[in-house]
Parts: structure tokens; sequence; C-alpha cells
């Protein structure tokens, strides 16, 4: 059950965590918003697959 519940992470350079915190948070948020502060890995790509809102 999703809860009316936006998250907002602000993260940098976390591909080798954040799959497994959007995986579980994507099943109970209805938002998810994502502030990358400068990745220079992957980690801006993989949670694009999360979620549209990827800044």
């Amino acid at each position: 059950m999703k809860l009316n519940l936006s998250i907002c992470l602000i993260q940098k350079n976390e591909v080798a965590n954040i799959e497994r915190c959007l995986a579980s948070i994507e099943k109970i948020a209805q938002e998810i918003v994502v502030i990358d502060t400068g990745s220079t890995d992957q980690t801006k790509r993989l949670c694009q697959q999360y979620t549209n809102k990827v800044f």
C-alpha cells in the first residue's frame, strides 16, 4: 500500500547503495524526488529507473 508520502533523497556517488534504498521506498511512497549533487558514477542514471524526478 502506497502512502500519501513524498520522499526526497540528496545523494552523490551512491551507485553501490541507492538501488536498495529506492526499491524499498518505492513500495510505500507516492513520490520520490532525487537531488543529485554531482555524481560521477552511474547513480543518476540508476535513479531515473525509479523516478522521473531526478535533479
